[in-house]
């Protein structure tokens, strides 16, 4: 038989109340009464075990619990007694003490009762003790009466549906906490068993994820507590307060499910403390490691920049340049020690907490200490031998400057003064006060000085302490023959020579025995002072110091010559590279102290809302003119010793110098805003915390500040450049950098139109602007207007683009004071596809015509100066010259000739004309497009494509009807367009209001409307009564017949 462990297994029989707990007997031995029923023979013998297994298994109190079985069977047979009986014996699982039968109650059934039991009691009696009770009042002997329930006279409150219900509950609590028990236990292998990311970011969420589900089950856990406390306070309440009575529905069982609870609580507890211990240790562990990482590349970074930092250096310049680079490393290396320290001292502290992985922490706090005590030896390492290597310079350039100052002070001395002997001895006397100034390190020999600094000594250096002992020793000796040559006046005493002015043509000599009449010569290379920074000039300066009795009068003659080219040329570099450096602080400084500031919450109560959206404007893209400046200056530290590299620098960064194009555009719309809000609390605070003495304004005004610094440093640069090597590169980057100035000043300009409909950047590149005074004419229909005598010029302000000339009109200036800033609005557009060019106009050089779609409008352009004029008309010509490359590019494409032979006859000379008959026009630039493809010449980019006028005027023909052959191709777009090749026939008919010409072309059958300035150079000279300045070239054009 299976052991049922709920209700619902034994099949109902327990809601039929075929067998209950109903008290308990002597020795606290459990009662189970089986009542009055009916059916107790139908019920299988598997399902009876049952209830009797399910029954006895419910008081487990204490271990060896005794049964007793009430079985009443007082409207019942012996038959069925006997049979259940039987039964019970067959069936009972537990320890049975005693079977109380209370027997048949009528006459007839307990007699055979009796009678069958006195037979039958020894077969029982063997099996189980069976007493047989006549009445309910016999149970009282066996059983207290507090113990039976009121069928059989006693005072036992029992119900058997609320015992049902309570049972149910309690096997409900039980299966909750048998699911906690398999909740928990595979928490605890997902756990175990969950790989450890090696991630920061994925450690936290684990354990994020972790800790929330040990929560939900701690939840899980108090809830049931909480369920299982207060069923086991309803057993309580249902029992009796005298422990010592014990009732039967007083169930431990809940009790001992509690305490599992309790003891499974706390295991979980403990086993989710230790785990996330040991995560949150991991994760400790992660940073560490990833701290430790960045920590050990910061570190090689400062060695490998130590290694490469050679300290190999010839001059005392090298010298303190490589202590201004060692600093500066050591300075980055105190930083990165300093937060290697506090990685070391932070791995101490994980390993004070216990940490699991205590070792391998350790092991990383060795390695940091190793690499920060060696960066740190290798450093004071070099520095020291820097610092003796400076020492030995230092002390080598005293002596040279020594031996210097003791040249000059010999040169110096006046001849004069030797005549007497006051003179000589003061003379002496100035020299032996200079000899005691000598240096200490001339005292000793070169021998000496090599062993002193034996650890800095290199081969170069070596070579240098020779040269100076060498020159110590010749100014020695010049130093002695003065001394000798002074006594010897001292001592004699000698009438005083007196100087008289020479004649020039026959020079006096000295008559005083001065020196050896014997010729003495001495040369030698010497610095001189105030004029030293040129020691490793290629051309090194000379005195030359003549002892010549025959040759001159005084003891000492000697010339100097200028500083050298190079010399400058090093000092406008350093000049460029400190500047530079500057300019990217101060860049930096608005940044970071202004810029980044308005995202800082702590500000934002100075800062109006509306600055707050506005800080592109206010600042432009002074982000990117930093980025670039940042890398620009290493490129321009990259040559302090190569200077003739700096041209290729701004060469290569020519283009992105173009930044400059846009922060200046934006510069006003910003100076509008810095003065709208001048007085703001953000902008003085921020001036403050940095320091500065000027405000915002000033800063921002130092990119234009600076772009118009370089062109000055490179003229400078070009002009200490000459015939050295990047004097080219040195050219190209000041055309660059006045170009860029142009163009920017250009595009100041070009933001101040107002008025042009359209996008202006379609129209190219700003090319020139300036103002003009402008007289226009225009042709309407056949006839022309004539206004260029008899109005006054009007003012305009002409911009050159590549694609078109915009005419507009300068505006009075708005603002005050400074501010004024001028506007431009748009009056006139011309296309360049439709422009033409006169160079010179009759009566004024200074004037030039633009003509526009066949002259059909006339602009005479008066320019200020002469070379205003060229300039553009130089421009013009450029533009004019590549469209007419362009046209004729597209003409070889599309070009196909529909009669070679009369092509080429009526085709234009190849060959170029004189001045007087060839002139240049543009295709009109209409709505619909027209190419002109032969019978145009080329623009030759000299004086002879733009023939000058000789008059201020210029009539145009009418054109006669009939028939004429075309010399030229025109392709229309539109619908009246026609197309006409060249060598086609072609008709002239009637012409409308616009002034266009209705043609009809007889070898096409096509017709169509072209404008008169179009048909003109079609059909050539011939459609004109005389020969006009402005026809392409001498072109010919036969007319066939009349109409």
């Amino acid at each position: 038989v299976t052991v049922p462990v709920s209700m619902k297994e034994v099949g109902g029989y327990i809601e039929k109340q075929v067998a209950y707990l109903s008290g308990r007997g002597e020795d606290s031995s459990v009662i189970i009464t089986l009542p009055e029923c009916s059916a107790f023979s139908d019920i299988p013998e598997e399902a009876l075990a049952k209830v009797f297994t399910y029954l006895t298994l419910i008081p487990t109190r204490q271990p060896g619990v005794k049964f007793i079985i009430i079985l009443d069977r007082r409207l019942d047979t012996w038959a069925s007694i006997k049979t259940a009986l039987a039964r019970i014996a067959a069936s009972f699982p537990g320890n049975l003490h005693l079977v109380l039968v209370l027997r048949p109650t009528s006459f007839f059934h307990r007699t055979v009762t009796d009678i069958g039991f006195r037979f039958s009691q020894e077969d029982f009696m063997l099996k189980m003790p069976v007493v047989m009770l006549s009445s309910v009042t016999d149970l009282l002997r066996y059983i207290s009466e507090n113990q039976l329930t009121s069928e059989f006279g006693g005072t036992l409150d029992y119900c058997h549906s609320d015992w049902i219900v309570l049972r149910t509950a309690i096997e409900s609590f039980a299966v909750t906490v048998k699911d906690i028990a398999h909740m928990l236990q595979g928490f605890g292998t997902d756990l175990a068993e969950t790989e450890l990311p090696d991630k920061g970011k994925a450690i936290e969420y684990l354990l994020e994820c972790q800790t929330d589900k040990y929560r939900k089950l701690k939840d899980a856990i108090r809830s049931v507590s909480k369920e299982g406390r207060h069923l086991l306070s309803s057993l309580e309440t249902s029992g009796k307060e005298d422990d010592s009575q014990w009732d039967v529905k007083l169930d431990w069982e809940t009790v001992q499910l509690l305490a599992q609870l309790r003891d499974m609580e706390s295991a979980f507890d403990g086993f989710f403390e230790k785990h996330h211990l040991k995560l949150h240790q991991y994760m400790q562990l992660l940073r560490y490691e990833q701290s430790f990482q960045e920590m050990e590349l910061c570190l090689e970074h400062l060695m490998a920049q130590e290694r490469a930092l050679s300290i190999s250096v010839d001059t005392l310049a090298q010298t303190e340049q490589a202590l201004k680079r060692l600093d500066s490393l050591e300075s980055n290396a105190q930083e990165v020690v300093a937060r290697a320290q506090i990685i070391i001292l932070h791995g101490h502290q994980l390993s004070a907490s216990h940490h699991y992985a205590i070792a391998l922490i350790m092991q990383r706090c060795n390695e940091l200490r190793h690499y920060c005590d060696t960066l740190n030896a290798a450093l004071k390492t070099k520095h020291s031998r820097l610092l003796h290597t400076h020492q030995l310079l230092l002390c080598l350039g005293q002596a040279q400057t020594w031996c210097d100052d003791g040249a000059y002070m010999l040169a110096n001395q006046l001849v004069e003064r030797f005549q007497s002997k006051e003179g000589a001895q003061a003379a002496l006397r100035d020299i032996e006060k200079f000899l005691e100034g000598a240096p200490s390190v001339l005292s000793s020999g070169p021998e000496i000085l090599a062993i002193e600094y034996e650890a800095v000594i290199t081969p170069q250096l070596q070579a240098h302490i020779g040269k100076t002992f060498e020159k110590h020793a010749a100014v020695q000796q010049m130093i002695q023959n003065r001394q000798t040559c002074l006594k010897k006046l001292a001592d004699k005493h000698v009438r005083p020579i007196q100087l008289v002015a020479p004649r020039p043509e026959n020079p006096p000599r000295s008559k005083s025995p001065l020196f050896s009449p014997k010729h003495l010569k001495f040369t030698f290379d010497i610095s001189l002072p105030g004029k030293r920074a040129s020691r490793k000039s290629p051309n090194p300066r000379k005195i030359e110091v003549i002892h010549d009795y025959q040759e001159s009068r005084s003891c000492v003659s000697y010339g100097l010559e200028g500083e050298d080219s190079p010399d400058l040329l090093k000092h406008v570099m350093r000049e460029l590279v400190e500047t530079e450096r500057i300019y990217v602080e101060e860049l930096l400084s608005v940044l970071l102290g202004y810029r980044a500031e308005m995202d800082n919450p702590a500000l934002w109560g100075l800062l109006p809302p509306i600055l707050r959206s506005k800080r592109d404007i206010l600042f432009g893209n002074m982000p990117e003119i930093y980025n670039f400046h940042s890398v620009f200056l290493q490129d321009l530290e990259g040559c302090l010793e190569a200077p003739e590299g700096v041209g290729a620098c701004f060469l290569e960064r020519k283009e992105s110098f173009q930044i400059y194009e846009c922060y200046c555009q934006n510069k006003p719309r910003s100076e509008a805003l810095l003065r709208q809000f001048s007085d703001c609390a953000f902008f003085l605070e921020c001036q403050k915390k940095l320091e500065h003495k000027l405000g915002l304004e000033s800063y921002l005004l130092k990119p234009v500040q600076r772009l118009t610094k370089y062109q000055l440093l490179l003229k400078e640069l070009l002009k200490y450049s000459t015939d050295c090597e990047g004097t080219s590169e040195l050219q190209g980057a000041l055309t660059a950098m006045l170009d860029l100035l142009k163009s920017v000043n250009d595009s100041m300009h070009q933001i101040a139109i107002t008025g042009y409909e359209g996008d202006i950047c379609e129209l190219g590149r700003v090319l020139m602007q300036g103002s003009f005074s402008v007289w226009i004419s225009h042709k309407k229909g056949p006839t022309r207007m004539k206004e260029l005598a008899r109005f006054k010029p009007m003012q305009r302000h002409l911009f050159l683009y590549e694609r078109a000339l915009l005419f507009c009109k300068r505006r009075e200036e708005h603002g005050d004071g400074s501010d004024k800033t001028p506007s431009y609005s748009f009056k006139h557009c011309l296309k360049m596809t439709a422009v033409g060019i006169t160079e010179n106009v009759k009566g004024d050089v200074k004037k030039f015509e633009i003509w526009y779609s066949g002259r059909e409008e006339v602009y005479v352009v008066q320019a200020p100066t002469l070379e205003v004029k060229m300039a553009w008309l130089n421009e013009l010509r450029r533009i004019l010259t590549n469209q007419q490359k362009l046209l004729r590019s597209k003409q070889q494409r599309a070009s196909v000739s529909s009669e070679d032979t009369e092509s080429g006859r009526s085709s234009p000379d190849p060959q170029p004309h004189s001045p007087k008959h060839q002139h240049n026009r543009r295709w009109p630039g209409a709505h619909h497009s027209v190419d002109i493809c032969e019978g145009l010449e080329e623009w030759s980019g000299g004086r002879d494509a733009f023939h000058p006028s000789d008059t201020e005027e210029e009539v145009l023909v009418q054109l006669a009807p009939g028939r004429y052959r075309a010399l030229a191709d025109c392709l229309q777009n539109g619908p009246d367009s026609i197309t006409i090749k060249c060598g086609d026939v072609i008709q002239l008919q009637c012409e409308d209001n616009k002034g266009r010409r209705l043609v009809k072309n007889l070898s096409r059958r096509q017709e169509g409307f072209i404008a008169a300035a179009s048909l003109q150079l079609i059909i050539g000279d011939s459609s004109r009564g005389h020969s006009s300045r402005l026809g392409p070239g001498n072109l010919k054009a036969r007319k066939l017949s009349s109409p």
